[in-house]
């Protein structure tokens, strides 16, 4: 019966690898788009502290790229362990693994609310100085 609980246990915690692997996916192709936001000539150029302001967004978003890239990598190490779970004693490797897990998801959950705030700030920031005229033809 233990083994049964060991393996429901083992398969959650494996779908939410799978879940934290897709949101990272979702924010790579985001930050792509971002990227490309920030570095756009769609500002309006008479903005107070404009490059001030694209400047530390930019800083901010890269220092949130390289957290997330070793967020990435985390995940996949884990993911890594799992499989080794099922093969060794629940009472060793299950506990040091949850406790691994609770650990990366503490850091996963808080990047996760630190990007979606940085997000939020730079999208709210960009729609309050992109240009407002309609080009000329």
């Amino acid at each position: 019966m233990e083994e049964k609980g060991q393996e429901r246990g083992t398969q959650e915690l494996y779908l939410e690898l799978q879940r934290w692997s897709s949101h990272i996916h979702f924010i790579e192709d985001e930050m792509h788009f971002i990227n490309r936001l920030l570095n756009s000539y769609v500002f309006e150029p008479t903005t107070p502290n404009l490059f001030e302001r694209l400047a530390l967004f930019k800083q901010n978003f890269e220092r949130s790229k390289k957290q997330k890239q070793k967020i990435k990598k985390r995940i996949l190490e884990h993911q890594g362990k799992i499989a080794g779970i099922l093969e060794c004693s629940p009472k060793t490797c299950d506990l040091a693994y949850s406790r691994a897990h609770k650990n990366l998801k503490q850091k996963i959950d808080r990047y996760f609310e630190e990007y979606l705030l940085l997000k939020s700030e730079i999208y709210g920031y960009a729609g309050s100085v992109l240009k407002r005229r309609k080009p000329v033809k």
